[in-house]
């Protein structure tokens, strides 16, 4: 299986487009709280549709509690501020890929905690700043399931 872990999302109608992604390629999606929105709210139910009651969606109180409770293999964050792109490392089943808050990224001491071969970019055009979160996630998700033969049993 792979993961989504989004760090602390702060806009719901992505993180309802990405119900809907993890739901429609078995992806498990994780939220790390605090987050600025209530899942409940209507722009996160109309982005997610019907799928989250087909999603496998997770809440946790810490990026710790999180890593803890899912143990994954290994734990790929995506940032601006790494030259290795994407596409570069075999992925394996139950490797788990970290995002941070769309008006910020993810904190520097999370980016420096992982190893440098762990910490991926998505190419953009010089002076590009950052793409949407579900763009991004998109991006790297089926990445990774590609890898993985797009298998529908992870």
């Amino acid at each position: 299986m792979i993961h989504i872990i989004l760090y602390e999302p702060e806009i719901p109608q992505n993180t309802g487009a990405l119900i809907r992604l993890s739901a429609n390629m078995g992806a498990h999606l994780h939220l790390i709280q605090p987050y600025a929105f209530d899942l409940s709210e209507k722009k996160v139910r109309r982005a997610g549709l019907d799928y989250a009651e087909l999603a496998n969606l997770q809440e946790h109180p810490s990026l710790e509690a999180c890593l803890e409770t899912i143990k994954p293999n290994r734990v790929f964050a995506l940032t601006t501020k790494t030259e290795r792109y994407y596409t570069e490392p075999t992925f394996e089943n139950g490797d788990a890929f970290l995002f941070g808050p769309e008006t910020r990224g993810l904190p520097k001491d999370v980016i420096e905690s992982l190893p440098e071969d762990q910490r991926l970019t998505i190419p953009m055009i010089p002076g590009g700043r950052s793409l949407n979160l579900a763009n991004a996630v998109s991006v790297m998700a089926y990445e990774a399931w590609r890898q993985l033969g797009f298998d529908m049993n992870l």
